[in-house]
Order: C-alpha cells, then sequence, then structure tokens
C-alpha cells in the first residue's frame, strides 16, 4: 500500500495542537478518491477517524468512481471509492500497472432515487416509464405524455438530468434501467449527486437521479415498480438493505492487493459498528442487518 509518511512542519505543528501523531511528530497519510455518491460519508468517516487515531490523516476526493479507479490503476491512491463494480478492463489494468489483484470491500449499501420537482402531480414510475424518458429511442419526451401537466413547467418539456459518464451512478442506472440502451442525448449532466438534487429541486420541468443520501424536502422521490402492477416501493434504508426497491446497490471501496498496516486498520473500523453508524446517520443502509445506533442528540 502506498501510505506517504508526511514531515511537514504545519503538520508537526498541527500534531502537537491536536495532542496526536507518533513521538517522532509523523502521520500516516491515507489517500481515498473516487465517487461521489460516497464522498460525504468518506468525508465523515475520515473526520471521526482523525479522532480515534490522531496519527493518521486521510485525505478524500471525489470526481466519479471511473477517476477512483484510474488513480487506484497510476498508485496514486491508497483506497478508491466506487458506487459500482470494476470493471474486468480495469481489473487487467491493476494487475498490469501494480502487480496486485484489486480486493473489494462492501461498505454500505445505496437507492439511486430518482427525483421530481416538488410541483410534479406524478407520485411513482415504473422502470419501463424511465427507460422511456432517458433511453435512446424512448417514447416519452414531455410529460403530458405520461398523462400530466407540471406547474411552472409551460413548454411541458422532460428535462432529463443526469451524471457524467464517468460516474458509477451513471454507470449502474443505466445497467439497471436502460439495460443494453444508451442514454438519449441532450441531458444536463452534473458533476455530483448534490448538484443532480438541486437542478431538479429548482427546475419544474425536471427529472434527476442520485444517492438516497442526497434526499432533500425541495424534491420529491416518487416509488419505484419493477413491472406494471407490482408493488411500488419507496426509496429508504430498510429498501436498499433488503434489496426490495428496483435501483439499490453496493457501496464499494477497492485496493491494490490485500491492505495492510494503517489501511487495514482503517478498512475495519469503516466495517465496524462504529463506522457503519456513521454511515447511517449520513443516510445509506449499512453492510448488515441488525444495526443499532446512538440516537444522535437533541440539537
Amino acid at each position: 500500500m502506498r501510505i506517504r509518511m508526511v514531515l511537514a512542519a504545519t503538520v508537526a505543528l498541527s500534531l502537537s495542537c491536536g495532542g496526536g501523531g507518533d513521538q517522532a511528530g509523523q502521520r500516516t497519510l491515507i489517500q481515498n478518491k473516487g465517487s461521489d455518491t460516497l464522498v460525504n460519508v468518506a468525508q465523515a468517516w475520515a473526520e471521526a477517524y482523525g479522532q480515534i487515531k490522531p496519527g493518521v490523516a486521510v485525505a478524500v476526493s471525489g470526481g466519479g468512481s471511473g477517476t477512483g479507479f484510474s488513480a487506484l490503476i497510476n498508485g496514486t491512491v491508497d483506497i478508491a471509492n466506487a458506487s459500482r463494480a470494476i470493471h474486468e478492463s480495469e481489473i487487467e489494468e491493476v494487475r498490469a500497472q501494480r502487480g496486485a489483484e484489486p480486493k473489494e470491500f462492501i461498505v454500505g449499501h445505496d437507492a439511486v432515487v430518482v427525483f421530481i420537482n416538488s410541483a410534479n402531480p406524478i407520485s411513482s414510475f415504473t422502470i419501463d416509464q424511465l427507460a422511456q424518458i432517458y433511453g435512446e429511442g424512448g417514447a416519452f419526451d414531455s410529460w403530458s405524455d405520461l398523462g400530466v401537466t407540471v406547474p411552472g413547467c409551460p413548454s411541458g418539456e422532460i428535462v432529463r438530468v443526469s451524471r457524467q459518464n464517468n460516474s458509477g451512478t451513471y454507470a449502474y442506472f443505466g445497467e439497471t434501467v436502460l439495460g443494453e440502451n444508451e442514454f438519449k442525448l441532450g441531458s444536463r449532466d452534473m458533476n455530483g449527486s448534490k448538484e443532480v438534487v438541486d437542478l431538479v429541486a429548482n427546475t419544474a420541468c425536471a427529472i434527476g437521479y442520485s444517492g438516497l443520501a442526497y434526499a432533500t424536502d425541495e424534491a420529491k422521490m416518487p416509488c419505484l415498480m419493477a413491472a406494471d402492477g407490482e408493488s411500488c416501493v419507496p426509496p429508504t434504508i430498510e429498501t436498499a438493505l433488503d434489496g426490495s426497491y428496483p435501483v439499490s446497490r453496493p457501496l464499494f471501496m477497492y485496493t491494490a492487493g490485500e491492505p495492510e498496516g494503517a489501511v487495514r486498520e482503517y478498512l475495519d473500523w469503516i466495517l465496524s459498528d462504529e463506522g457503519q453508524c456513521i454511515l447511517v446517520e449520513k443516510g445509506y443502509a449499512p453492510v448488515r442487518g441488525g444495526l443499532t445506533c446512538p440516537t444522535p442528540a437533541a440539537g
């Protein structure tokens, strides 16, 4: 594992102020990069771990699952975050560039939520309807195609909000909803998960998709049906964990080879009850049921 030792005077000063670090003033730095879906909880994990292990700093950045895998291949990160499974071509590149097998850790579960503007009267979608909206050649381009008029959307156009193609959420939504079909051209492609929800919340004509942790009262989250006539399942932590929500998925961290030392300890802590309760607090589903987390103190 590429664990860098930072000896800069500024770091040593911060450690002495915080009461951590080893006797030599050294601090272990773990580089962690990738999925924008995971970036909020990854930052929360890093901050909490810094309190537990002041001698270990975790540097977190987003950019998308593909960006994380590229960094893992290039050897510039210790841990890559991903909201999709690693592709076979990426596995081969890790083998070729790092001389190691990628090691996969499932660190949580998520629901890819469909968001619509709060003015939109729709309360449910089928997977096929979403495919008709987002898929190349799909029949739905106006809200009237679904039998509704959206207040504040005089054109009636369905404004499709999506993610850039290096996003694991983009890839997973395409695989699960569109199957072998491609995305329609002309969507508004956002860099991050939060940007999708913000745009939908402020655009009456819009529809978008993002992770459950980015839910907000400013946008609606319709339930989804796998097919006509089936139960309409709302996106929740429970339905993401049990897989009943049609677009639920695991969330991953990857290392190049079996992690050791500080990286292994950090991943073990993320999978512990303490780390998983932070995940739940941020709006994701844990890796296992039966988790008992403390109730946040009232503000």
